[in-house]
C-alpha cells in the first residue's frame, strides 16, 4: 500500500520535560533532514536505523534555530507502522512542541487523523484488528489487571485463539467441499455427521469459554459502574472519600449537602470502579435538591453495582425500605454505617431485607469496615478467578457481540446435524461462524468499520 507521510504530537499537551512529534511514511527521513542541523553537518538519511541523534531544528530558508532536539530514526519494516518512522524529542512546553509540529507540516507532512499510526500498523500487516484495539485499552487502563489484560491482547493471545478456531472450522469446511466435488475419490475420508458434530462441539466449547470471561474482561476494561445510594446524612459522601482515599465530596452533618451526582474512578483490589455518589433520596421541597434526587434515581438504571448505605444510629424508615424495592434484582451490597454511634436501627429487619446480598457494617469516621467492603466488592464479581494467568479475557463489546453471534451459528449447525440435515447444508452455518470470527481480527471486515474504530483513538497514536 502507498501512503503519504503523516505527523502528529504523540505526547499529552501541557508542560513537561519532553514532548514527541512523530512522523511516518516514505518522506519521513527527507523531511526531518531538511530541518535538522546536527554537529558537523551530520545528516539523518545516511545514519543507521534505530539510532538517536542530537542537534537543532532550523528554518530551512532562514537558518533560524527553532528547537534543541534528540531525533530517533527507525527504518521500515522494523517499526510500529512498518514504514520509515522519525520521532522528534523536544522540550515539553505547549509553544515549543507546536512550533516543531508546524515546522514539520510546512515541509510537506500531513497531520495524522486520530489513530492513523495504529491504523497503518494494521493495514500494513504489523498487527491485526484485535491487537490494534488493545492499544487503546492499554492507554485507558486504570488498574494493573486491566493493563495486563490489554498487554495479553496486544501480544496476540486472543488473536492466536481465534485463528486456531477459524483453522479448525476451515479444515472441516474444506473436507466437506472435497467430498462434494470429488465423491469418486476413495482415499479421501468422508465427513460424516458424527465427525462434523465432534468438530462443531469442540468449537462451541472454546467459544463458550471465551464468553464466560467476557463479563470480567468488560468490567476490567470499562470499569464497574457503582452507585452509592441512601437517605441524606447516612455517610454516602464519606464512603466515596474512604474508597478514593481523598476528600472529594463535602461531608457535613447537614442533610442534603450533595445536590448532584459526583463521579470518581477508584481501584478496589484490582477492580476499577466508576463511583457515583448520589444526592440523598428523600421527598423534599427544595427545588435544587429535588433535581439531584431525580438524577440519583436515573443513574440507578445503568448501575452494575449498588452500595446501599443505612444509618446505624437511626431507625429504619419507609424511605429506606423503598430503596430496597428500587434495587430489587440488582447486585447490591448493603452498608450499615456509623457503628461508632448508639444503635437504633433494627438489624434483624435489615438482614431480612438484604436477603442473599452481602451486608457490611462500617464506621467510616473511625475507618472501620472499609477493608471488608473492598473484599466484598472484589469477591462479588471475580471470586478469585481473575488470578488465573492463563485465561484469555475478552473485554471489547464488539468482540463479545461477534463471539455471541458465532456461537449461535455453531449451535445452529449442531442442531441441524442432530436433525439429520445434509452436511453440505450444515456448512452454511459453520461458514458464517468462520466469517464472524474473522471480523474480530480484521480478516473479514468492511472499510467503514475500520475507519470508525480508529477514529476513537487519540491523535498521534
Amino acid at each position: 500500500m502507498e501512503f503519504d507521510t503523516i505527523t502528529a504530537i504523540s505526547t499529552p499537551m501541557g508542560e513537561g520535560a519532553i514532548a514527541i512529534v512523530r512522523l511516518s511514511g516514505d518522506e519521513a527521513f527527507a523531511i526531518a533532514d531538511r530541518i535538522f542541523k546536527g554537529p558537523q553537518g551530520k545528516q539523518l538519511i545516511g545514519a543507521a536505523s534505530h539510532t538517536i541523534h542530537y542537534g537543532h531544528l532550523v528554518q530551512p530558508k532562514t537558518g533560524d534555530t527553532v528547537e534543541e532536539v534528540m531525533i530517533s530514526i527507525m527504518r521500515g519494516p522494523k517499526t510500529f507502522t512498518r514504514e520509515d518512522v522519525v520521532e522528534i524529542n523536544c522540550h515539553g512546553g505547549i509553544v515549543s512542541v507546536n512550533r516543531v509540529l508546524q515546522l514539520v507540516l510546512s515541509q510537506g507532512a500531513r497531520l495524522a487523523e486520530p489513530g492513523e499510526f495504529t491504523k497503518r500498523a494494521f493495514l500494513n500487516g504489523r498487527i491485526d484488528l484485535s491487537q490494534a484495539e488493545a492499544v487503546m485499552d492499554l492507554i485507558r487502563a486504570k488498574t494493573d489487571k486491566a493493563m495486563n489484560m490489554a498487554l495479553g491482547q496486544m501480544e496476540g493471545r486472543l488473536s492466536q485463539l481465534i485463528r486456531k478456531l477459524r483453522q479448525e472450522i476451515l479444515e472441516t469446511l474444506a473436507q466437506v467441499e472435497v467430498n462434494i466435488d470429488y465423491p469418486e475419490y476413495d482415499d479421501v475420508e468422508e465427513m460424516t455427521h458424527r465427525m462434523f458434530l465432534e468438530k462443531a462441539n469442540l468449537v462451541k466449547i472454546e467459544l463458550e469459554k471465551l464468553l464466560r470471561t467476557s463479563q470480567q474482561g468488560k468490567i476490567l476494561r470499562d470499569g464497574l459502574s457503582t452507585v452509592i445510594i441512601g437517605r441524606p446524612n447516612v455517610g454516602k459522601s464519606s464512603l466515596l472519600n474512604s474508597l478514593v482515599h481523598e476528600n472529594k465530596a463535602i461531608v457535613t452533618d447537614i442533610p442534603g449537602t450533595t445536590r448532584d451526582v459526583i463521579e470518581e474512578y477508584v481501584n478496589v483490589r484490582g477492580v476499577p470502579l466508576r463511583l457515583l455518589d448520589t444526592a440523598g433520596i428523600r421527598e423534599t421541597e427544595d427545588i435544587v435538591e429535588r433535581i439531584g434526587v431525580e438524577r440519583s434515581r436515573a443513574v440507578l438504571k445503568d448501575a452494575d453495582l449498588i452500595l446501599l448505605v443505612l444509618n446505624h444510629a437511626d431507625d429504619l424508615t419507609k424511605e429506606d425500605e423503598k430503596l430496597f424495592e428500587a434495587v430489587d434484582g440488582m447486585d447490591v451490597i448493603v452498608i450499615v454505617n456509623k457503628t461508632d454511634l448508639p444503635k437504633k436501627i433494627n438489624l434483624n429487619r435489615v438482614k431480612e431485607l438484604t436477603g442473599e446480598h452481602r451486608l457490611v457494617t462500617t464506621s467510616l469516621l473511625e475507618d472501620q469496615g472499609v477493608d471488608e467492603l473492598e473484599e466484598a466488592i472484589a469477591s462479588l464479581f471475580f471470586a478469585g478467578t481473575l488470578e488465573t494467568g492463563d485465561l484469555t479475557y475478552v473485554s471489547n463489546s464488539r468482540h463479545i457481540a461477534l463471539l455471541g453471534q458465532a456461537l449461535k451459528s455453531v449451535e445452529d449447525a449442531i442442531e441441524a446435524i442432530e436433525s439429520g440435515t445434509p452436511v453440505d447444508l450444515v456448512q452454511i452455518d459453520f461458514t458464517k461462524a468462520w466469517e464472524l470470527l474473522g471480523e474480530i481480527i480484521g480478516d473479514s471486515v468492511h472499510e467503514g468499520l475500520i475507519n470508525q474504530l480508529f477514529s476513537q483513538f487519540c491523535l498521534g497514536k
